[in-house]
């Protein structure tokens, strides 16, 4: 074999070894979702907000100190909307001081600030804080608690039901793992800057340094929050969520046996996520996508698009085998508005769907002609 020939057998030999490696890699099997001894589980993409991997999601469990979350969120919230400063002072009353449980150890008849209560709610999780910031922004707990269930059915939140804001074990209190993780990415993605305070290890008040029970936040320097939580009927839970590049993941575990099962788990949950899936941006906001077939209008077609960024996640490596399929309300009729839900995306991977997103009108459709409107009611019948 001359030296041509012997460059050219090398050369195919290599093509066809890296095309053989390429297609082995592309076709890898996904193992299954660690097997966590825990009550409840979910892990969420948090850019698309799909459910990667859970355990009875929707179970009905205490949520103990995973309440807090929504404690801040509304916190958050009033901040947002200027009817709340972080320099404003709220008195602290008897009923906040009293409360039992883990304390920011606040005392009564003081004033202290919201930015400190807010520390004292996500740091050291104070139930002492949380009834006070509760109380000052509603007046008492339980109208703070009709407002956390305000908030909850706005959010979607089909299994939640608060009566406190601390955790503390109430027959009215209840939450699910997917709820959870909804209010969590809801947190992060509205609030960002506000969120920072969740990756804070240790906070001082009154010459007392506590440190956050988030072991995560030892071990892991891309975990950031969130909050963990306990009760004797709860079990040990933890919420927590990691950011490795621009890919956020958020875990939810309910009911561990100890404080190092809820950790373990949750790392464990994180680490499969991050290395078996993949996020990908499919459509952007407010972008033409399909022109659907409208009837009885002055033109035969309407533009259709999304309203935000769409983003899917995938296993590895098939992004390339992503299938689009657009489903448009039967009959379709003009007139039409800009906005208005006309369908809808169905995103595939090998025949099965991973997620549906609706489609709007991105323009009006006046509605058409007497000719017009007869041609099409005649179509439309056949």
């Amino acid at each position: 074999m001359n030296t041509v020939y012997k460059k050219i057998f090398v050369t195919l030999t290599f093509a066809i070894l890296f095309l053989s490696s390429s297609s082995s890699l592309e076709s890898a099997p996904i193992p299954k979702a660690p097997d966590a001894k825990v009550s409840s589980y979910v892990l969420m993409d948090f850019a698309s907000g799909m459910i990667i991997a859970s355990k009875n999601p929707d179970m009905i469990l205490p949520p103990a100190s995973i309440t807090k979350i929504m404690t801040s969120y509304i916190a958050f919230t009033e901040l947002a909307n200027k009817s709340l400063s972080l320099s404003e002072e709220v008195l602290i009353s008897k009923k906040a001081w009293k409360t039992g449980g883990s304390k920011m150890f606040i005392e009564v008849g003081k004033k202290v600030k919201v930015e400190d209560l807010l520390r004292g709610i996500i740091t050291t999780s104070g139930n002492d804080a949380s009834v006070a910031m509760a109380e000052h922004i509603s007046g008492d707990e339980e109208t703070f608690s009709i407002y956390m269930n305000q908030i909850a059915d706005n959010l979607g939140l089909k299994n939640t039901s608060y009566a406190n804001s601390t955790g503390l074990p109430n027959e009215n209190l209840y939450t699910s793992a997917s709820d959870i993780a909804i209010l969590s990415r809801s947190l992060i993605k509205e609030f960002p800057k506000r969120y920072k305070l969740y990756a804070k290890k240790e906070y001082v008040f009154n010459e007392i340094k506590q440190y956050s029970r988030n072991k995560l936040l030892y071990l892991d320097d891309t975990v950031d929050g969130i909050k963990t939580g306990y009760t004797k009927k709860a079990g040990y839970c933890l919420v927590s969520s990691a950011l490795r590049g621009k890919r956020r993941l958020i875990s939810v575990v309910l009911g561990a046996k100890s404080p190092e099962q809820r950790t373990n788990a949750s790392k464990a949950l994180l680490e499969y996520g991050f290395r078996f899936y993949e996020s990908h941006k499919i459509f952007n906001a407010k972008t033409v996508l399909h022109d659907a077939r409208v009837y009885n209008g002055d033109k035969q077609t309407v533009q259709v698009g999304t309203k935000e960024d769409v983003h899917v996640a995938m296993p590895r490596r098939q992004l390339k085998n992503i299938k689009k399929k657009f489903i448009m309300d039967n009959n379709l009729n003009a007139p039409i508005i800009k906005d208005q839900a006309v369908g809808y995306i169905a995103i595939q991977l090998n025949k099965k769907t991973l997620t549906t997103v609706k489609v709007y009108a991105m323009e009006n459709i006046a509605e058409g002609s007497l000719y017009r409107r007869t041609v099409d009611s005649i179509l439309q019948n056949f």
